[in-house]
């Protein structure tokens, strides 16, 4: 029972850490982008810089997003359906699969050897 507490407090230690660092980064994109549209539009900063047909920094705050939600749908989407679960039931899979081949083969070696 001690074994099966310790792997679900790593477990959740793990959750924990993944959704602080996607919090993390939210909060690092609203600042972010705020900086950046100041810096931008307020102070002037490479105003005639337009990537894309818009300020540099809406070009900036596009890329950060997308890869904030692909953050977002690793943490709260991937890792439910790929989690410690998941993992688990793959190994078990994986090495019955292994365990099958190798009966098999034991039973081939033991007919070949009761035929000589």
């Amino acid at each position: 029972m001690e074994k099966y507490e310790k792997a679900l407090k790593q477990n959740a230690t793990r959750r924990i850490k993944q959704k602080r660092r996607l919090m993390t980064h939210l909060v690092s994109f609203v600042a972010g982008s705020i900086i950046l549209a100041i810096l931008n539009v307020l102070m002037g900063y490479q105003i005639d810089f337009q990537p894309l047909g818009m300020y540099w920094f809406v070009s900036a705050i596009l890329l950060w997003l997308f890869l904030l939600i692909i953050h977002a749908i690793n943490v709260l989407v991937l890792t439910k359906f790929m989690g410690k679960e998941w993992e688990e039931k793959q190994m078990n899979r994986l090495m019955k699969k292994q365990l099958d081949k190798i009966d098999q083969l034991e039973k081939k070696v033991e007919k070949q050897n009761a035929n000589k």
